[in-house]
């Protein structure tokens, strides 16, 4: 049989890095289709959902939807709780991640600079502080279940990390100091040895 195929665009963020890094450390090996711009439009149409990531296996429907595609990662390699109800809770967490990118967004669309630092700035101020406190909830340490590292975690460290770079203009890093357990799961993620070993490759 022929290794899957994970679709996304040529960049190390988003949804796309967080199913290659999910797929890297469940040890699944994978064709890293990398697109640009020109070529995402010669296979759009063909994409469910007409987004990316997609995931492709031989004798399977395309995938898609990140969150689908990392619970079936996890699922199926260790990367979620067996328990139901706990696997459940991950998942949530997933879904708030995608709400926080829902928000952030939209503000990458703004081409004025005093509109878009008004908007990032009440996002920095607003939003975000309060989406933090709700993670904050759900951690357990270091990781979000605990001890084991699970795809949701995956996704809390590739949404939060340009944040914490300073790379968002107008929003600083500094906005997520007050939630320690977000930042300590950060660090985790960031120290496994697998996500390590992507990012030396």
């Amino acid at each position: 049989m022929t290794k899957p195929t994970l679709t996304y665009f040529d960049i190390p963020t988003s949804r796309g890095e967080e199913c290659r890094l999910a797929l890297f450390i469940a040890g699944v090996p994978f064709t890293d289709e990398r697109l640009n711009r020109e070529q995402w439009e010669a296979h759009k149409a063909s994409a469910p959902y007409g987004a990316l990531p997609t995931f492709s296996m031989e004798g399977k429907p395309v995938l898609a939807q990140s969150n689908a595609i990392l619970r079936m990662i996890g699922g199926q390699h260790g990367l979620l709780p067996a328990d139901p109800w706990e696997s459940a809770r991950h998942e949530g967490v997933m879904c708030s991640v995608e709400e926080l990118r829902a928000k952030l967004g939209p503000t990458l669309r703004i081409k004025d600079e005093a509109e878009k630092k008004a908007a990032r700035t009440a996002l920095a101020t607003g939003f975000l502080p309060e989406w933090a406190g709700q993670m904050e909830k759900q951690i357990v340490g270091p990781f979000v279940g605990g001890t084991a590292l699970s795809v949701a975690d995956l996704k809390l460290f590739v949404a939060t990390s340009s944040i914490l770079k300073g790379v968002v203009d107008f929003i600083p890093p500094s906005t997520f100091e007050p939630f320690p357990k977000l930042l300590a799961l950060v660090a985790a993620v960031k120290a496994h040895p697998k996500v390590v070993a992507w990012y030396a490759r």
